[in-house]
């Protein structure tokens, strides 16, 4: 499926970081990136892109990121200018949520995970949604390292995926990064850390498995 991550970045340079809610199906209390959902069919504005004439601008998911924003986090769109939410790159993953339902794991993720970037001048007001958000914190760059260190935190693997494969770079280099001088048209996969693999998960299964049309595979490249 289609999902976009939302990294939500301000003056100082910090980025608004999650937890997920306790209660939430897949992944509960993990931390991860400002917000995460699907683009939805029907929706007014449109959400739904079409592939590959939308690269690099993708209006439909800016539009879902903006609408999960405010349903999640209680941000106002007004803080939040359609156009300048920065597209930067596409993963390809899987992940079983074996922390949660152990290694016959019914729930998990494979998708392909849409990497946005927003920046405002200031803090807009959140009033994290209970479903969704347990809490949330600003931390700078340095400070994410340091937590990632931290044993007794756990993560979402599509999070860690990202941020060690290429977010930290895009966020030291934030302004570029903005202005769309990273902005990468490959979609990038990679296989979870080996805690997120259930028993049904095999070493010989490959970035095609489970996938309906390999087409949009011809432009992945593993990581």
């Amino acid at each position: 499926s289609t999902e976009h991550s939302v990294f939500f970045f301000f003056l100082d340079a910090k980025m608004l970081l999650t937890r997920r809610a306790d209660t939430k199906i897949t992944f509960p209390g993990v931390w991860t990136n400002t917000c995460c959902s699907h683009p939805l069919y029907g929706m007014q504005p449109n959400e739904v892109d079409q592939v590959p004439a939308a690269f690099p601008h993708f209006p439909g998911i800016k539009h879902s990121a903006i609408r999960k924003l405010k349903h999640e986090l209680g941000i106002d769109p007004a803080y939040i200018v359609h156009d300048e939410i920065q597209f930067v790159s596409r993963f390809h993953y899987w992940a079983a949520d074996t922390k949660t339902y152990g290694t016959d794991s019914p729930w998990g993720e494979h998708e392909v995970d849409y990497v946005l970037f927003c920046t405002s001048d200031v803090r807009p007001p959140v009033s994290p949604n209970p479903d969704e958000v347990a809490e949330y914190k600003y931390v700078s760059s340095s400070e994410l390292k340091d937590m990632f260190e931290d044993n007794s935190l756990k993560w979402s693997p599509w999070f860690r995926g990202i941020m060690e494969g290429g977010g930290f770079k895009w966020w030291d280099d934030l302004e570029n990064t903005m202005a769309g001088k990273n902005t990468e048209e490959t979609i990038h996969f990679f296989d979870p850390p080996s805690q997120f693999w259930a028993g049904y998960n095999l070493q010989s299964h490959t970035k095609n498995t489970g996938v309906k049309s390999s087409s949009h595979n011809q432009n992945v490249v593993e990581r």
